[in-house]
C-alpha cells in the first residue's frame, strides 16, 4: 500500500529554473480532501514548484487564536471555531499566489463553500483515495514524532460514515479531482500542474 508521508526536504525546495507557471487566470490553488489526503505534503510541494506562498488553514487559525484547535473546541466549541474558520479563510482568500490546505471539515461549511466559489481567480483541487487507504496513511503518519493528534479515527466507523458524508461535497466543490490511491506526493503535484492546463471538465 502507498503511504504518503514524505515532506518536503530542503533538496526538493524548486529552484528558479525548476518553477513552473499555472494558467494566468489562477492566483490561488485550494486543496480539500479528508484527513490523510496529502493536502498539507502536497501542498507544500506544489507551492515550492510554483514559486507561490503555503498557507495551511488549520496552521493559520491556530496562530490567530493562539491556541490549538483541540484547545478551541474544548473551550469554546465546534460553532465558534467554524467561524474562526471561516475568518481565517476570508483572509487567506484576499491574497495572491498561495496555496492553501483546507481543514477536512471546511466545505461542510455553507459559508466557507460560497467564499471559495466566489472568490475570483480562485481553483479547488479534491485530492481523493479509499477510505482504507486514508486511515492506513493516518495510522502510518500517527507513528512519527510530532505528528498531528486525530481523535476523530479513535472511532474508525464513525471516521468513515464521515468520510462519505463528505465525499460528495468535496465532489461538487472542487474543479479537479485527483484519485491520489496509488501516486506518491510528487506524481500528485505533477498530475495536478498538467490538469490544471486542461480544459476545465464539465460539471455533472
Amino acid at each position: 500500500m502507498n503511504v504518503q508521508t514524505i515532506e518536503p526536504s530542503a533538496n526538493q525546495t524548486a529552484q528558479p529554473a525548476d518553477i513552473v507557471s499555472p494558467p494566468a487566470n489562477i492566483r490561488r490553488l485550494v486543496l480539500t480532501g479528508f484527513m490523510g489526503a496529502g493536502k498539507t505534503t502536497v501542498g507544500r510541494l506544489l507551492a515550492d514548484r510554483l514559486g507561490w506562498e503555503f498557507v495551511d488553514l488549520d496552521a493559520a487559525i491556530e496562530e490567530q487564536a493562539g491556541r490549538t484547535i483541540p484547545e478551541i473546541f474544548a473551550a469554546d466549541g465546534e460553532a465558534h471555531f467554524r467561524k474562526l474558520e471561516s475568518q481565517a479563510l476570508a483572509g487567506t482568500l484576499g491574497r495572491n499566489k498561495i496555496v492553501l490546505a483546507l481543514g477536512g471539515g471546511a466545505p461542510e461549511s455553507l459559508t466557507n463553500r460560497l467564499l471559495l466559489e466566489q472568490t475570483p481567480a480562485t481553483t479547488t483541487i479534491f485530492l481523493d483515495a479509499p477510505f482504507s487507504t486514508l486511515f492506513d496513511r493516518c495510522v502510518m503518519q500517527a507513528l512519527n514524532p510530532g505528528a498531528t493528534h486525530r481523535p476523530n479515527l479513535a472511532d474508525p466507523a464513525a471516521a468513515e460514515a464521515r468520510f462519505h458524508t463528505r465525499q460528495p461535497i468535496y465532489r461538487r466543490l472542487a474543479q479537479h479531482t485527483i484519485e491520489t490511491g496509488s501516486l506518491t506526493t510528487e506524481e500528485t503535484v505533477a498530475t495536478l500542474l498538467t490538469r490544471l492546463h486542461l480544459p476545465r471538465p464539465r460539471r455533472r
